[in-house]
């Protein structure tokens, strides 16, 4: 197993202040006498070989040797390049000498639906970590992105003129993923890394401009280094972070307006379709109003709707123009019921914005 001490035999400060971080995300003290108890809970480390991921994965090898928790890891291979399974079974044997158990690899197809070659990664990506956590009964998965991915996330959330949600970058906790390196820097988990005597894979496509993503980090924010000043990736975590605080408060308010105006039914068809009443939505801030329709459309089984199909939504409350239907997202259809149309003033849909999926 790997040490996790510098060459003096002191704890590396870098080492440290990762394990502080991981501690405090868990709830477990990194100091102290050890407490081990008899059925210890598993978290996963998500783990491709890089530098961040690895670094996480041997920090959290301290705490499964204290005997709180017990760790093991998820090694996903996309068979994206040549020599994947390789890269992926020499991963999996580093993280055994960390003394992770169980290490799984999990061989994945990615399905593209023209989101592009890294959305569908990503989406196979999670499906096996959360697979894999389902089967082990592991309740936790530690993914390891750092402040640096966090700062790359905003740019690419402005470049594409994206809300508040997406602006505030990769969350600390969702479900049952954690992310306790958002506060870190990349060379620090390079650091780590050394300190340790771990050897990362170097992802080839992390240097390859083909992706924006790349280009936004080899470009992009050096530039806006240079030109602002030092910092730019504190700053634009800063923002995240501050834009995350307002996204789940602006959410929590516009998911109790969505169950207070809300009428779940089904119509003739026995199709499920959600009615909002008109007049209270017009009341609500744009903000809040736009939450709750995109809220009903996922309901219904649809996608996250964009700013112009919302704002198409919109426009039907105005009672100007065609009554609808304008299409949403995922196959979800929303219109108003016209005055001129034989249906009771006081009816079911009469005064109503009704939403509905198409099979």
């Amino acid at each position: 197993m790997t040490q996790q001490h510098s060459t003096r035999g002191r704890l590396d400060p870098t080492v440290g202040k990762a394990r502080a971080m991981v501690g405090a995300l868990l709830g477990i003290k990194t100091t102290g006498k050890n407490l081990p108890v008899a059925n210890p809970p598993l978290i996963l480390v998500g783990c491709s070989g890089g530098p961040d991921s690895l670094a996480l994965a041997a920090v959290c090898a301290f705490f499964a040797s204290r005997g709180e928790v017990r760790v093991g890891a998820v090694v996903v291979d996309h068979q994206m390049q040549e020599g994947s399974a390789a890269v992926a079974q020499a991963t999996a044997a580093q993280l055994q000498d960390l003394g992770l158990e169980p290490v799984v690899v999990r061989t994945v197809d990615l399905e593209h639906d023209g989101a592009g070659p890294e959305a569908a990664a990503r989406a196979a990506r999670f499906g096996a970590l959360e697979e894999t956590a389902q089967q082990l009964g592991a309740q936790t998965v530690l993914l390891g992105h750092t402040m640096d991915d966090q700062a790359e996330s905003v740019l690419l959330g402005l470049a594409r003129g994206s809300g508040t949600r997406s602006l505030a970058g990769m969350r600390e906790r969702r479900g049952k993923f954690l992310r306790p390196f958002l506060g870190l820097r990349r060379s620090e988990t390079l650091a780590i890394c050394d300190a340790l005597a771990l050897t990362p894979w170097h992802d080839p496509a992390n240097q390859d401009p083909a992706y924006l993503r790349v280009r936004v980090r080899n470009t992009v924010i050096p530039f806006l280094s240079a030109e602002l000043g030092p910092g730019m990736a504190e700053s634009l975590a800063r923002s995240a972070t501050i834009l995350g605080h307002d996204a789940d408060y602006l959410d929590q308010l516009a998911g109790a307006e969505f169950e207070k105006l809300a009428q779940r039914g089904e119509d003739g068809d026995q199709q499920a379709q959600i009615t909002l009443p008109e007049k209270e939505l017009r009341g609500l801030a744009p903000a809040l109003r736009m939450r709750v329709l995109a809220l009903a459309v996922v309901e219904l089984g649809g996608v996250q709707p964009s700013l112009e199909r919302l704002g198409s939504a919109e426009n039907l409350l105005a009672r100007k123009g065609s009554a609808g239907p304008v299409q949403l997202a995922g196959k979800v259809s929303a219109w108003r019921i016209s005055r001129n149309q034989s249906v009771p003033h006081e009816g079911r849909s009469y005064g109503k914005l009704v939403l509905k999926r198409s099979t």
